[in-house]
């Protein structure tokens, strides 16, 4: 139930609080104090969108908070714990709005999502306004209708994830199909990339050595003829360096025995004179292994343009890279034939999950056609009760052509008001007045299995009065057996059913109008249906017949 609601600067509000009682609890005050305003920061912290217009001081931050106390029929602990909130009852949701506009929503303290907030409120407590009415002509509602009857949760819940299960793996094969296609659009250009690539047999590091090669035989002759006139000038010539080289080495060698600094220099002379003529052999061996070899030119350069032909077609400076790119065509030739092999598996995977939805969807069908006989009676009675004694109520449940979040199957309420006459969908036929009693016949009926903690009904008695009104009022009575029941009324015969009475009513003040609300005792209210009655100067007759709805 909600115990408490607080409002601070909001609409004509300055600040108020009210407390709640268990049962069946009644709000009645004249048009334009503020009942439906009060509604409407409720919906501020059940999840509804807010703007800085709701501000009564548009200078100073709206506060709306409400106090949820839960009851053994509904436990919430799961909910808070996947959603890493601290579980405490009563259940505490707050609703900032800065005169920025800037909105900020809390549970327990703890800063949540709007859609976070909404969820939770959907658990504590229905709010019934006058357009609801008009979900009487929404299939979904009407569905959800039977389910909430049947306590159908659990089964639900299984078709619900199974249905996941579904669409996950219909999504996923709806991409793997449009990836496979692509990549059989493009397989052959990967092909001829892969093939041309891979026929060219690249190995890294492979050009810099073709390119030296090349360099080498495009100079042979040059190289085998430098080496030559080197070996020429150092050995072959009459006047060469090495001859002259010996010489000297000669004549210091005479000199060492009366020049003893000579024989340093003989050494030294007779070093350099071996190194030079090491140099001679050397040149003469390269000078003779150096040789112009055409063939071996050409089928360098042959390779060397291959190369060079892929690293600019694929925009790339190495044959390293060249290797990296066709490695990548290589795996995507492999995923072609992969996506192939995934999507068998998810064909079959498919087939499966929709073998396990259908034998789901099917036990729901079926417990929901094994509660139609029941909640149809139960609603005629209801309606019966408020004043339509020939009412028809019948629930006609179709196959759809494909699964949807809740199932098979499509619900339609039809309904007719008089004897003898042919039901039709309700949104079509009925009346607001008869809208709203079928309305409350239904959340009368749903109220017993479905659990939640309170509902709100504003002004749901539009468009009856009289003996049905005392009728409406006692069913009212009775929901509140199962939950507490909130009612903005206008009819006395209403009023008089609560167990306690709210009255709203507006000051004028120096700044404005402001609204208050205030729980009547047992005076005040004689006094406030006697008006709801006759008027604001009730008679003695009034107060007399108020006194009489009290007690009947």
């Amino acid at each position: 139930m909600i115990s408490s609601l607080l409002i601070k600067n909001y609409a004509i509000i300055k600040e108020l609080k009210v407390n709640f009682t268990q049962g069946f609890c009644v709000i009645t005050g004249e048009t334009g104090a503020g009942k439906s305003i009060i509604m409407g920061a409720l919906g501020l912290i059940l999840g509804q969108r807010a703007d800085t217009s709701a501000l009564n001081n548009s200078e100073e931050k709206c506060i709306i908070e409400g106090k949820f106390l839960l009851n053994g029929k509904i436990d919430l602990t799961n909910f808070f714990k996947q959603n890493d909130l601290d579980f405490e009852n009563p259940i505490v949701l707050r609703r900032e709005i800065t005169p920025l506009g800037k909105s900020r929503a809390f549970i327990n303290d703890t800063p949540v999502s709007l859609n976070l907030l909404r969820e939770l409120g959907l658990n504590l407590i229905d709010i019934h306004s006058q357009h609801s009415n008009l979900d009487l002509g929404k299939h979904q509602f009407q569905l959800n209708v039977i389910d909430w009857f049947g306590s159908l949760e659990a089964l639900l819940n299984d078709y619900s994830v199974a249905y996941k299960e579904y669409r996950r793996i219909e999504l996923k094969l709806k991409e793997i199909t449009e990836k496979s296609n692509q990549s059989k659009a493009d397989f052959d250009y990967y092909e001829f990339q892969f093939k041309q690539l891979n026929e060219a047999k690249l190995v890294d590091g492979e050009q810099q050595i073709l390119e030296k090669e090349q360099e080498y035989l495009t100079h042979s002759e040059e190289i085998k003829s430098g080496l030559n006139q080197v070996y020429q000038l150092l050995d072959r010539e009459d006047q060469s360096i090495i001859v002259q080289m010996k010489e000297a080495v000669n004549v210091m060698n005479k000199l060492i025995s009366f020049l003893p600094d000579a024989k340093l220099l003989h050494e030294r002379l007779e070093s350099q004179f071996i190194e030079l003529r090491d140099i001679a052999n050397e040149c003469e061996l390269l000078a003779e292994k150096t040789e112009y070899d055409p063939a071996r030119l050409e089928e360098i350069s042959f390779r060397l343009d291959t190369i060079y032909m892929l690293e600019q077609k694929h925009r790339v400076d190495s044959i390293a890279e060249l290797i990296t790119i066709r490695d990548e065509f290589d795996l995507k030739l492999q995923a072609v034939a992969s996506f192939e092999e995934e999507l068998l598996k998810l064909k079959q995977g498919l087939a499966d999950q929709k073998s396990a939805l259908n034998s789901i969807a099917n036990k729901l069908t079926k417990a929901r056609k094994a509660q139609v006989s029941s909640l149809q009676q139960e609603i005629i009675t209801y309606l019966q009760l408020l004043g339509m004694p020939n009412a028809t109520f019948t629930v006609d449940i179709s196959a759809k052509e494909d699964f949807s979040p809740t199932g098979i199957d499509e619900v339609s309420f039809l309904f007719n008001a008089n004897k003898g006459g042919q039901p039709e969908e309700i949104n079509k036929v009925a009346s607001g007045g008869e809208l709203s009693r079928v309305m409350l016949a239904i959340k009368s009926v749903i109220a017993k299995s479905r659990a939640l903690p309170a509902i709100i009904f504003d002004e749901i008695d539009t468009g009856i009065s009289g003996e049905i009104a005392s009728k409406m009022g006692n069913i009212l009575k009775e929901m509140s057996q199962f939950m507490q029941v909130i009612n903005i009324t206008h009819l006395p015969q209403i009023a008089s059913k609560g167990d306690s009475h709210l009255f709203v009513y507006k000051n004028d003040t120096a700044i404005g109008v402001e609204t208050g609300m205030k729980l009547l005792d047992n005076d005040e209210r004689v006094i406030e249906i006697a008006k709801m009655l006759s008027g604001d100067n009730p008679s003695l007759e009034a107060i007399a017949n108020a006194k009489s709805l009290l007690l009947s």
